[in-house]
């Protein structure tokens, strides 16, 4: 190989701990020359005869900065280094070193990922400035590789930060709800708390069945507003002792209509104004306001129908007292694929008893968050 004397460049080393290269090449001729060459610009330098010593060095040394590599070697090829340097040691910068003046060999190494080519004979200049734009590209690539890494830190935080105020929008949104839940239920005092027992009920039973966390807020907000229309019934008729003209009754059923036209213009309410929409509709079809039958029905009104269904059952009213929860499953049992979805009853006669006795009782006591998922 022939050396041109040329002034040496300034080693990007002053000051700082050198970087460590290790030359690959089963020429102990040109292995002196580059040592020699790269020593005395600052680096520290170390070799190797083939590929297979050249792993082992580099399993045995991660502080290596740059690999300087042979294509043609007698101990193996210098591409197949090169693939497993990739492999193995990713952002690890290799030039290729090649005294065969071959385009194809040369794009095979950039494809391959080699970041610079050198003919052989090179000068030192060459040399120096090929090693140069290695290990620039290696300080950019860990330039990357760090402001990814604070950047997905930074979006992390901030996600994270979004998550918790997006939550407690969501708990002041459900605090509203609640409120709006008891003012209902103050003004209609024959079902007083009636909201918040058919809604802990509702979710039991939709978790029971499989449903996910996303769905079950929406089931459970569904759930706690599905009277919310009666605001629009006048007292004459909701509050009425007797029966129910035919005329007034009317009115009456008009309750969903008004209740899902209230709750579908809030964006965050839109899914589950539906269940507020179809939670008088019977898996028969002879439901109302639209007749729905079966599946047409939405999931979280089929749930809400057997849990509604369990408190109206199990609660005193005026003009009679509330059985127990055993009467009232056998009860559901008959109206299944009638009244109800008779998927849903069979989850629901699979519940033990106890869970709903405990479950009304933390309600009654304020135990249980109305409209809390994970209580």
């Amino acid at each position: 190989m022939h050396l041109q004397s040329v002034d040496t460049p300034q080693s990007r080393t002053s000051g700082a701990e050198p970087d460590r290269i290790l030359i690959v090449d089963d020429e102990p001729t040109v292995v002196r020359i580059v040592t020699a060459m790269l020593t005395v610009s600052g680096f520290e330098v170390c070799s190797a005869a083939d590929a297979s010593q050249a792993l082992r060095y580099l399993q045995d040394d991660p502080g290596c900065g740059l690999v300087l590599a042979d294509v043609m070697m007698a101990g193996g090829d210098g591409l197949h280094l090169l693939d497993c340097i990739n492999a193995d040691y990713p952002g690890m910068p290799v030039v290729m070193l090649t005294g065969l003046d071959d385009i194809r060999t040369a794009t095979s190494a950039f494809r391959r990922g080699a970041v610079d080519y050198l003919l052989k004979p090179f000068n030192r200049a060459q040399l120096l400035a090929a090693v140069d734009r290695a290990l620039d590209h290696r300080q950019l690539q860990r330039r990357n590789l760090e402001y990814r890494q604070n950047l997905e830190a930074i979006v992390s935080a901030r996600t994270s930060r979004l998550r918790a105020a997006m939550r407690d929008l969501e708990r002041s949104y459900d605090i509203t709800l609640e409120a709006m839940g008891d003012a209902l239920d103050l003004r209609d005092t024959e079902t007083e708390g009636h909201s918040r027992r058919v809604t802990a009920y509702t979710i039991a039973l939709a978790r029971a069945i499989g449903v996910d966390s996303g769905q079950l807020g929406i089931i459970a907000r569904g759930a706690f507003l599905h009277d919310i229309g009666k605001i629009a019934i006048p007292d004459s008729i909701l509050l009425k002792p007797g029966k129910l003209t035919p005329d007034e009754r009317a009115i009456m059923r008009e309750h969903c209509v008004r209740g899902y036209e209230m709750v579908r213009k809030i964006p965050f309410l839109r899914e589950a104004a539906e269940i507020v929409y179809a939670h008088q509709e019977t898996y028969n079809g002879s439901g109302y306001p639209r007749g729905l039958r079966g599946e047409e029905i939405p999931l979280g009104a089929r749930v809400f129908a057997v849990a509604d269904t369990l408190d109206a059952i199990t609660s005193d009213r005026p003009y009679r007292k509330g059985r127990n929860f055993a009467e009232a499953s056998l009860e559901i049992a008959r109206c299944s694929g009638d009244q109800f979805d008779p998927k849903i009853v069979e989850v629901f006669l699979r519940i033990p008893e106890s869970l709903w006795i405990d479950l009304r009782r933390r309600v009654e006591s304020g135990a249980c968050g109305v409209l809390s998922i994970d209580a």
